[in-house]
């Protein structure tokens, strides 16, 4: 039999000459949530839809902040999803004790001004509105409460802004304080349209634009506006460009109170 004219190299030859790629990272573990909501069907539903992802897991359900907290502190969830009204103790009483344990979404039907404000003054990481996201954005914006960005949906949002619109009036008023008494009525009656929508409509905003300004004057930052639009930070620059040079401003304290009407 004639020698091959082409040997086959040696397994160690083949091992020198093979790249040596890095084993798969192993899949990180599902996030760990606990749903507290005193409507039965909103629980289960939550748990089935968060429990069938390989991504989340509910570890634990509650009907009032008192469970909450007794199930925070048995099975330390990543996340905690909290009601806002429920029996006994309601989700507001007991969000001072649970941030302690972890982070707090707020996931809800009411977006009261008052009861939104405090919630996130209580130290909720987020603020969620039933019906305003869909299953993907909950799960995204849990994941990013318990990395520390918030998260807040439409309704919540509007009613900080409507709340910041409230107080433009007295802003505006105190911003001429300095207005003498003979002269104080026309001025202030020239100012109060000033404030509302009718001026704002001559900066030629589109309803993104204006959103998103409404945003800014909030005092949001770019992440937490594009968490709240469910876009990305990118977009909110561009938006926040195009804003700025309609404004004729350079800062973000130019713009608002240039929008605010109190510049």
């Amino acid at each position: 039999m004639r020698p091959s004219r082409h040997p086959r190299p040696s397994h160690s030859e083949l091992g020198a000459e093979s790249p040596r790629f890095p084993p798969p990272a192993p899949a990180a573990p599902p996030l760990r949530l606990l749903v507290a909501d005193d409507n039965p069907v909103v629980r289960a539903g939550l748990t089935a839809l968060l429990s069938g992802r390989p991504d989340t897991t509910v570890v634990a359900e509650a009907r009032d902040g008192r469970e909450a907290y007794e199930a925070a502190v048995r099975h330390r969830p990543d996340v905690i999803l909290l009601d806002v009204r429920m029996p006994g103790v309601d989700g507001i009483s007991a969000l001072p004790h649970l941030v302690r344990l972890a982070p707090v979404m707020m996931l809800t039907y009411s977006h009261e001004t008052e009861t939104v404000r405090e919630a996130l003054r209580l130290g909720a990481g987020g603020y969620l509105v039933h019906g305003e996201f869909t299953t993907e954005q909950l799960v995204r914006a849990v994941r990013d409460v318990r990395e520390g960005r918030p998260h807040v949906t439409p309704g919540a949002a509007r009613a900080l802004l409507e709340d910041l619109r409230r107080d433009a009036p007295a802003h505006a008023a105190s911003q001429h304080a300095v207005i003498s008494a003979d002269s104080a009525p026309s001025t202030l009656s020239q100012l109060q349209p000033s404030v509302g929508q009718s001026f704002r409509s001559r900066f030629r905003l589109s309803t993104r634009e204006a959103e998103i300004m409404d945003l800014i004057a909030s005092g949001m930052t770019n992440q937490q506006i594009a968490a709240a639009c469910f876009i990305s930070e990118k977009t909110v620059k561009n938006h926040i460009n195009r804003i700025f040079a309609k404004l004729h401003s350079t800062t973000r304290s130019q713009a608002t109170a240039k929008w605010l009407g109190v510049a």
